[in-house]
């Protein structure tokens, strides 16, 4: 309670415009965060704004949050969950910052407090700015701005492929931009977006943390923020059903000398002096085509027209939840309604949930009439929780969802889930759709948040598998946020397999392990520990190729023992073996703020550790927990 206490005199709350009018006469600096309702204010800076008011222990300076909903000066505010900090001096908007940018938050609180003091103290003018975002009487005749041509939306129909192309810093510096993009388009692509950008190192490091593990990584980050690239969006060249392998062709091998000898023709053969500079880059697939995309161009859409109307859809995600009464029973019946109406399930997620977690996530309900019924029905048993993506996601779940009340969905519109999937005398509703865009996003980081899990390339698949292995982990959309190369010693294995120490295979796994050297992960993606327990297939390489052919074991590994890879079997394994091969490392998916976070672990724990070799097929009732903070024997 304490904590909740500091943080409401830290900031002034404003919900209304009456309060907002008063703040615009409030004496000095006031820096205030705008914010949505539904999600509240920018949490991760609280810490930064207390320390900053600590440190420079100045009247004048003042903190306050704002909630758009409800404030007319901020109507154009409403809807956007972009973090939005406004700072008001004598009443007057002086300064914008957008997005949580903790360095450059606190110096510019520095700087425009600095600014306010000339200002009252020696009549030095403010340098009023105007902001698109806040309007009031007196601005709303006033010419809006243009958008820059980057924060405009990229509209492309979802029909046509696309890739991200960068030439390169050598290729500009020798001049070849232009040269470059005209050769582009007369091959056919389509260029859809380009700008001209110089990556910061960080920037470098982010976009190619697939290569971290390669001795040129260093290299080739000081090379890619030494000058400006070109960034392009490419869609289809002509006759070509996929831009991506397309666009590969087009540009050649990375090696400069392949490229001459293979395809010397290509842009690299042409314009690349070595391997590093090699004038031009493509994504390798449409996995990384889709991440580079949202790296460069956070406002690229798909979008198709429709005939009739001519209104755009956005390819979106929203959360659905099978509530515990008839997840048991109609779960199957539900996912196939789900698939025939077009969507696709991206994350799926088994959950106990907590009356503290019931209670956090339906916070806007608790103190309605039918709370105590919800909340006894979300915490009966597991709920499955669904991200669901196809274009007008949001839209058409809540329209095949029908009404809200029971009652009402079977009169009006008996063919819709609710009224199709009810549950006799039960006031409450069995199926869950989020109500916009942005509580989608919300709910989904909810069920589905960012998650770490502990990856190993063992010794047998060090030599020939390793970069393949790398590449796939990268493609399947998880981030190497650590990774250590290292040859393990006899205790460190022991230390390492001591959930199999009882086994007759121990001291063969140990041996085994200590061969040669290992390349040890440290993977975070939503859901991490089952995506790449899904990615790895079961530890039997027999079993994989039957049941998951596409795995990693089904096409890498030679046995259950020389198995290729290692995964942790559970959320508190894995941090358990991070520590223990990292030591005590920052978590990215740690919360930015007070550090509290509830997370939501699985009652779907998956335990595949054989008794003995081989294992044999384990049924689907043995590898589910009903306890979710039991922590599980790891795999081989």
């Amino acid at each position: 309670m304490a904590s909740k206490k500091k943080e409401a005199s830290l900031q002034v709350a404003i919900t209304n415009q009456e309060q907002w009018e008063e703040m615009l006469a409030t004496q000095g600096l006031t820096v205030v965060d705008v914010n949505q309702r539904w999600c509240g204010p920018c949490r991760a800076v609280v810490s930064l704004l207390r320390k900053v008011k600590n440190e420079l222990g100045d009247e004048l300076l003042h903190f306050a949050t704002a909630e758009a909903d409800s404030i007319d000066a901020l109507e154009m505010y409403r809807g956007k969950c972009e973090p939005t900090f406004l700072f008001f001096g004598g009443g007057e908007l002086v300064a914008v910052l957008r997005g949580a940018n903790a360095p450059l938050l606190q110096k510019m609180i520095v700087e425009e407090l600095a600014k306010e003091k000339l200002a009252l103290e020696q009549n030095v003018e403010r340098k009023v700015i105007k902001d698109d975002g806040l309007v009031n009487d007196e601005k709303k005749e006033e010419e809006v701005p243009q958008q820059s041509e980057k924060a405009e939306n990229i509209i492309v129909p979802p029909s046509k492929s696309y890739t991200v192309a960068i030439i390169k810093p050598d290729a500009v510096a020798h001049g070849k931009a232009n040269e470059i993009i005209m050769k582009i388009q007369d091959a056919g692509f389509q260029i859809l977006a380009h700008e001209e950008h110089t990556l910061t190192e960080a920037e470098a490091q982010d976009f190619y943390q697939h290569k971290a593990a390669e001795t040129c990584f260093e290299d080739l980050v000081q090379f890619m923020s030494s000058g400006p690239s070109h960034i392009l969006i490419l869609s289809e060249a002509e006759g070509s059903t996929n831009v991506v392998p397309a666009w590969r062709e087009f540009i050649g091998p990375a090696d400069i000398e392949e490229a001459r000898r293979e395809n010397p023709e290509s842009l690299r053969a042409q314009y690349g002096t070595q391997t590093l500079f090699n004038a031009v880059h493509g994504s390798e697939d449409s996995d990384q085509a889709s991440r580079e995309l949202a790296f460069f161009f956070p406002n690229f859409r798909m979008a198709s027209v429709t005939e009739q109307d001519g209104e755009e859809e956005h390819v979106e995600r929203t959360l659905a939840l099978i509530r515990p009464d008839i997840a048991r029973e109609n779960r199957e019946g539900i996912l196939a309604q789900i698939h025939n109406s077009g969507f696709t399930v991206a994350l799926q997620r088994e959950v106990m949930l907590t009356e503290e977690q019931v209670r956090q996530f339906y916070s806007k309900h608790v103190d309605q009439d039918y709370f105590p019924a919800l909340l006894k029905c979300m915490t009966s048993g597991p709920v499955l929780a669904l991200a669901l993506a196809r274009k007008g996601a949001v839209d058409h779940w809540r329209n095949i969802l029908g009404p809200f009340d029971v009652k009402t969905a079977k009169e009006e519109s008996p063919s819709c889930l609710r009224a199709q999937f009810s549950v006799e005398n039960e006031p409450i509703n069995q199926l869950h759709g989020s109500a916009s865009n942005e509580e989608a996003e919300r709910e989904i980081n909810f069920f589905f948040p960012k998650q770490r899990t502990l990856a190993v390339i063992k010794p047998d698949a060090m030599q020939e598998h390793r970069e393949k292995i790398l590449e796939e982990i990268h493609a399947s959309g998880f981030f190497v946020t650590q990774l250590k190369e290292t040859v393990l010693s006899t205790e460190m294995a022991a230390e390492f397999y001591k959930e199999h120490k009882e086994k007759p295979f121990f001291n063969q796994l140990v041996e085994f392990m200590c061969r040669g050297p290992c390349l040890m992960l440290v993977l975070t993606k939503e859901n991490a520990v089952e995506e790449w327990r899904a990615m790895m297939g079961p530890p039997d390489p027999d079993q994989a190729k039957t049941t998951s052919p596409k795995s990693l074991r089904a096409r890498f590994a030679s046995s259950i023992l020389h198995n290729s890879v290692h995964g942790a079997s559970n959320e508190l394994q894995a941090e358990e073996k991070i520590h223990f091969i990292f030591g005590d490392i920052c978590s990215d998916v740690e919360l930015c703020d007070d550090g509290e976070s509830d997370r939501i672990i699985s009652v779907k724990q998956i335990d595949d550790a054989p008794d003995e070799i081989p294992e044999r097929p384990r049924s689907v009732n043995e590898k589910m927990s009903d306890n979710h903070h039991k922590q599980h024997k790891g795999d081989l």
